[in-house]
Parts: C-alpha cells; structure tokens; sequence
C-alpha cells in the first residue's frame, strides 16, 4: 500500500543511511522498525523472566516441587499424607 509521510530532512537521512548499511530498501526498513515498535506496544516483544518471591526465610517448605502441579495441588488440599 503506498502512503505519503512528510519526515524532517533530518530524520529521513538517518533513515535512509540506516537501510543502506542494513542492506535493504527504505521501504523494509521503515517497516521493520513499525514492526518492532507496535509488537513493542502491544506486548508481542520478548518476555522478562518471572520470579517467584517468597517471604521469611528457608523459601519452599520441603517436599514441595513447583514444576509437579499434581502434587501441589495434593498438598494444598492436605491430601500429602
């Protein structure tokens, strides 16, 4: 689809020297970085690292294995034993 943009004189250069060092068209490099920057906005980009927190000292009571959900789930409702 073609549109029209009006750019500062500035920031076309930049652009245009960024595509040519990233050996593609000013077209496929304008629309690379719109890619990025809505998967960006949306959340699509990549995932940060959860992390359990835990309070007090000694972390998980033993026995405790977060990775086997049927057991936790048994030990929740108090059926470990």
């Amino acid at each position: 689809m073609r549109i029209s943009i009006d750019l500062p004189e500035d920031l076309l250069l930049l652009t245009k020297k960024a595509a040519l060092e990233a050996d593609t068209t000013l077209n496929e490099f304008i629309a690379g970085v719109l890619r990025a920057a809505l998967s960006e906005r949306s959340g699509g980009g990549p995932r940060r690292d959860f992390r359990v927190i835990t309070f007090g000292s000694g972390g998980l009571q033993p026995g405790v294995d977060l990775d086997d959900t049927s057991a936790l789930l048994d030990l929740m409702d108090g059926l470990d034993s």
